[in-house]
């Protein structure tokens, strides 16, 4: 139990001392740019997905 308890105050001792932490700007503009990026990947993947269906459709219309 000595060995938990001992774990435990180190890992509190590491987040508290060790950790650098990011500020709330560092965290927001963080957000912020994954957000977009996952805006654009979304709108990229969808339209790619569109030709192909499209594309698709045609094909199949053909035979």
């Amino acid at each position: 139990m000595n060995k938990v308890i001992q774990f435990i105050k180190e890992s509190y001792t590491e987040m508290t001392d060790n950790v650098s932490w990011m500020s709330f700007n560092e965290a927001k503009d963080s957000s912020i740019l994954v957000l977009v990026a996952s805006l654009v990947f979304a709108l990229v993947i969808g339209g790619a997905d569109s030709l192909i269906n499209a594309a698709l459709e045609f094909i199949y219309k053909a035979i």
